[in-house]
């Protein structure tokens, strides 16, 4: 049996059963690591060490018969831009390359409080900020289904850990798409909550409305798992939600689909979606009818400005959020002539290229005389979107499209092409704008590549979207079903 096919619940069914160790499985995981660490650059940063050591506590409990929860002594992957306590926290970016967290963001504190090991920090795109993992300081990170090829992003790395056998799952921030995009384009899960149901604090902010921390997992299961671990509110996050926790994951799941209504939007069946991939998703759609859900058609029809609105939207909270990183408090320093200067080397040489243009474009259209142009009337059409979405979930339970128009395409195709990357999000990007729960699930594979399957579902609704997957998955196979070669 290969265990690093395994999800998480049979790897910690395993460690109640004796068949193998936290320190069994962690050791398996880092060392994994280290061999495709040239290929795939999955982290970048192992912590041996302190994973080791909390691998052997987790065996002690577990030998004592009192593990602390379901994810106890089970070893994840964190994305460089959560806070771990004592590890660098870098967000890929060569202004913070010698970051030390003070502190664990609260989603990492709440595992950590579970038992959870913790193997190191995955690679990312520079402060969340591109669909390919390319823009990293640390250097690009490579699909483990065909290392010629990108991972996706911004979570690349949380991906690929999860897709090699690295980790038994991960951690990533989900932005407009940065968990979905690359778990769809890797053959495993990516799911992001509905905004609000998980804490914030301790994520270096790309973009504060649109932030969210994300499970990236071999299974549905794992994710609705570590999501109740996590899950909760925090005062330190002021746009954490106070949740009353009535239900139970995942054993309120069911195997069928008898009676969910789902939705499918003509918006995203249009141009520019790949035709094999749409044959691979329609054909998904299809099984979810033949476990008893009924399909009706709905418009979205505000969906054509969503990317359009993110790409205002992020541009702008960008370039509020990243104005803290000047040189002068903390992260990297370059002296210059005076304060101006230093402000200038420092965050010239620090943010690579395209940090800077969202930077410039975020501060142009929160300049005076653009503000209203711009800004204002985004927010004015994300509002629309929001509502159109409303509108839908008064006749449907959830909705149903694909998480991204192509596969995996080759590394650097598009890095000198920023736009044509942005368009890789154009699926994505509306849950994120609406703040709704999503997730994405492997669904086939086209040319050797994986296609994934994206389901929407209404605010804190997101039993209903984990529900949906996991009768999917149930019945047409769980982790491994699309393996990455290894």
């Amino acid at each position: 049996m290969d265990i690093m096919r395994l999800n998480l619940t049979d790897i910690a069914d395993g460690f109640r059963r004796k068949e193998w160790s936290s320190r069994e499985i962690t050791e398996t995981c880092l060392d994994q690591a280290e061999r495709a660490a040239g290929e795939t650059h999955a982290y970048v940063e192992l912590s041996r060490d302190r994973a080791l050591t909390a691998a052997a506590e987790a065996d002690g409990r577990y030998a004592a018969g009192r593990p602390l929860s379901a994810v106890d002594g089970v070893p994840l992957g964190i994305k460089d831009c959560l806070l771990v306590a004592g590890a660098h926290a870098t967000a890929a970016s060569a202004i913070l390359k010698d970051y030390l967290a003070p502190y664990d963001a609260t989603a990492v504190s709440r595992l950590r409080q579970a038992g959870a090991v913790f193997l190191g920090k995955t690679n990312m795109d520079e402060f969340a900020m591109g669909s390919t993992t390319e823009t990293s300081c640390h250097g690009p990170s490579r699909n483990p289904w065909d290392t010629s090829r990108i991972p996706g992003g911004s979570s690349g790395g949380s991906a690929v850990a999860v897709a090699e056998g690295s980790a038994v799952a991960a951690l990533g921030s989900d932005t407009g798409g940065s968990v979905r995009q690359p778990a769809a384009m890797c053959g495993i899960v990516g799911f992001k909550p509905t905004y609000g149901r998980v804490s914030r604090y301790g994520l270096i902010a790309m973009a504060s409305s649109l932030d969210q921390v994300s499970p990236i997992t071999r299974s549905v299961t794992d994710a609705a798992i570590l999501l109740r671990v996590m899950e909760g509110h925090d005062p330190r996050d002021a746009t954490s939600v106070p949740l009353k926790l009535e239900w139970s994951l995942p054993e309120s799941f069911d195997e069928s689909l008898r009676g969910l209504r789902i939705g499918l939007p003509a918006e995203y069946f249009v141009s520019g979606l790949d035709p094999q991939v749409e044959r691979t998703v329609r054909e998904a759609i299809s099984r979810l009818e033949d476990l008893g859900a009924e399909i009706r058609e709905i418009s979205l029809p505000h969906t054509e400005y969503a990317l359009a609105v993110y790409y205002i939207i992020m541009p702008c909270e960008v370039s509020a959020n990243l104005a803290r990183f000047d040189g002068i408090r903390y992260g990297r320093r370059v002296s210059g002539a005076d304060l101006e200067d230093t402000y200038r080397r420092s965050r010239g040489q620090g943010f690579g290229k395209e940090v800077r243009r969202r930077i410039i474009l975020g501060t142009y259209a929160l300049s005076s005389g653009y503000y209203d142009a711009y800004y204002l009337r985004a927010m004015k059409v994300r509002r629309l979107i929001a509502n159109d979405f409303a509108r839908a979930f008064d006749d449907v339970d959830c909705i149903v499209t694909p998480t991204v128009p192509t596969t995996a395409w080759k590394l650097g195709e598009k890095l000198d092409d920023p736009l044509a990357m942005y368009l890789s999000d154009v699926y994505t990007v509306s849950a994120n704008v609406a703040g709704l729960p999503a997730i994405s699930i492997p669904c086939g594979l086209v040319d050797g590549l994986p296609v994934g399957l994206q389901i929407m579902g209404r605010h804190f609704d997101d039993k209903t979207v984990l529900g949906t997957a996991y009768a999917y998955e149930k019945a047409y196979g769980g982790p491994g079903r699309f393996a990455a070669p290894r």
